[in-house]
């Protein structure tokens, strides 16, 4: 990973840090019915601005070299949509009867019911050297997946709130995500040559959005003297996340690595980091949408905000090995191919 975008990481996540403890001094400005009005300027129109930039932002030309590589794309949406909210919600069975706060579990669970990011598991991914093209199309795949499956996910594994009704639900989700990715991508056909002349800072903008949506979440939550949450919870919570992040990256590594697997070492790189990133993006939005009225929106969406930095840090980390790791493969498969040469008698 480049130094500017490590940097624009990391910059990303101080302002978390910064809009949370802003929020935290004056709940009331972004409060609903506040001086931002964020029942309107961020439930429509900031989620909106998310998705119309991401549909201007993706190079839908680059999808089209890794759109018959159908096992890898099946593995990784299997493992990411199906496998991964389902352990998670085995383990929080587990984890239930301890003291940990039940909306920080609660959290954990959206976040396994969430899509592959857009943007950190494509940027680790170039960072090794491995399948680029695949990664791009399942992280694009995903989260047009994500806009109708993760809603259903969360409505099953935790129901919504009893204000909102499920057709409302989607409804919402339809205009302020589908409709501006449409929008996005038709925009883009016709002002291709100039995006691409002056490359827009689409990752910035996104980021500058979704502050906005987090500070307005936690006005909410600051505001209401009813919520109480314990150190002790919240350090569990980091433990937790880091151990899932670890035992998922190294559960992938072994399947799509053993003795009967058609994937390339370039491949498994693809299928490590799109398998168990989740997407903040489109995660924090969806949840303001199916989870519009809990009072505890905000603490579930902890887990979800400790997830994003944690995949970036544990990934970039990592770079460097699994590096090593594909080269040596690379070398040992490129020579085990090589014809043997003739004896000479």
């Amino acid at each position: 990973m480049g130094l500017p975008e490590r940097l624009r990481k990391e910059w990303f996540i101080l302002g978390i840090v910064l809009v949370i403890a802003v929020a935290r001094l004056e709940p009331g400005v972004g409060v609903k019915g506040g001086p931002l009005k964020p029942e309107i300027t961020i439930t429509y129109i900031a989620v909106s601005a998310i998705f119309f930039n991401s549909g201007l932002s993706l190079k839908t030309e680059e999808l089209t070299s890794a759109l018959m590589h159908v096992k890898l794309h099946l593995f990784v949406q299997i493992f990411t949509l199906v496998f991964f909210p389902t352990a998670i919600w085995v383990f929080l069975q587990l984890l239930s009867i301890t003291p940990i706060n039940e909306w920080l579990l609660k959290g954990l669970q959206t976040v396994g019911c969430m899509p592959p990011p857009v943007s950190s598991a494509v940027i680790l991914t170039k960072a090794v050297g491995g399948n680029e093209a695949a990664a791009i199309f399942n992280s694009a795949f995903g989260s047009f997946l994500g806009i109708v499956i993760t809603p259903l996910l969360l409505l099953l594994f935790l129901g919504s709130s009893s204000s909102v009704p499920f057709t409302s639900i989607f409804s919402q989700l339809f205009m302020t995500v589908v409709v501006p990715l449409i929008i996005g991508q038709i925009v883009r056909r016709y002002i291709k040559d100039w995006l691409e002349r002056k490359k827009p800072p689409f990752g910035a903008i996104s980021s500058c959005v979704l502050l906005m949506i987090i500070y307005t979440t936690f006005c909410d939550t600051f505001a209401n003297p009813n919520i109480d949450l314990d150190k002790f919870s919240l350090v569990i919570i980091v433990f937790i996340i880091f151990s899932i992040q670890m035992s998922f990256m190294f559960l992938t590594f072994l399947f799509s690595t053993r003795n009967n697997s058609t994937f390339t070492p370039a491949d498994t790189v693809a299928i490590v980091f799109c398998s168990t990133h989740k997407s903040l993006t489109l995660g924090i939005p969806m949840l303001k949408i199916v989870f519009a009225g809990y009072e505890h929106l905000s603490l579930i969406s902890v887990p979800l905000l400790i997830y994003h930095p944690a995949q970036i840090l544990l990934g970039s980390l990592l770079v460097p090995t699994i590096k090593s790791w594909m080269v040596s493969r690379q070398k040992a498969l490129k020579l085990t191919r090589q014809p043997k040469a003739p004896v000479k008698v």
